[in-house]
């Protein structure tokens, strides 16, 4: 597949077979990652690679998150609500969670290392749809609660950026349209 192809023809997957997707797979998506460019070679990003159990860590910190906002305990709506909680660890055979990790090197800028994490994120997305996998980049404001970055372990200067969700299309991706570059580009040229 030629980047440009993988470039306009990739699309959100969230629905996807259970079926296990092989490690070597997986192993290709966290190394596409890793050559993100970033300023000042600081890699600041960690990944997490969850399958079968592994994901309880996951679904943990999901019912916990809504068990702590929850207004109705022990009611009927609150179980419900807190078993769907828990079901979302579980939309992929496999889940990766990025973290960002910055630098605390003074010429470094936080913006700048998520922007780094985030080409990282795209070059796992695009790695993932030559592979022939489908994957969905999830967030959300339980990924930023502070039970999620307790459940992975993460120092207090560290961040989820993102979960990765991925695993075989259920079906083709649907098309999409995008609005044009030249409708958003604007050229600064220099006049003769």
């Amino acid at each position: 597949m030629r980047l440009e192809e993988a470039i306009v023809e990739r699309r959100s997957i969230g629905k996807v077979k259970t079926d296990p997707v092989d490690k070597s797979l997986i192993n290709k998506l966290l190394e596409a990652a890793v050559w993100a460019p970033n300023h000042y070679h600081t890699e600041p990003w960690r990944f997490f690679v969850m399958t079968g159990e592994g994901r309880n860590r996951l679904a943990e910190a999901y019912r916990e998150i809504a068990k702590e906002e929850s207004e109705a305990a022990g009611t009927p709506a609150n179980e419900e609500l807190l078993r769907k909680q828990w079901g979302k660890a579980f939309r992929a055979p496999v889940v990766i969670a990025v973290a960002a990790s910055p630098s605390s090197l003074p010429k470094v800028h936080e913006i700048e290392e998520l922007a780094a994490l985030h080409a990282a994120i795209q070059n796992m997305l695009l790695t993932a749809h030559s592979l022939g996998l489908g994957a969905i980049w999830r967030s959300g404001q339980p990924l930023y609660h502070t039970r999620m970055k307790q459940a992975f372990g993460l120092e207090e200067h560290e961040s989820m950026a993102g979960l990765i969700y991925v695993g075989y299309p259920e079906k083709e991706a649907p098309a999409s349209r995008r609005t044009s570059y030249t409708e958003k580009t604007v050229w600064l040229e220099e006049q003769a």
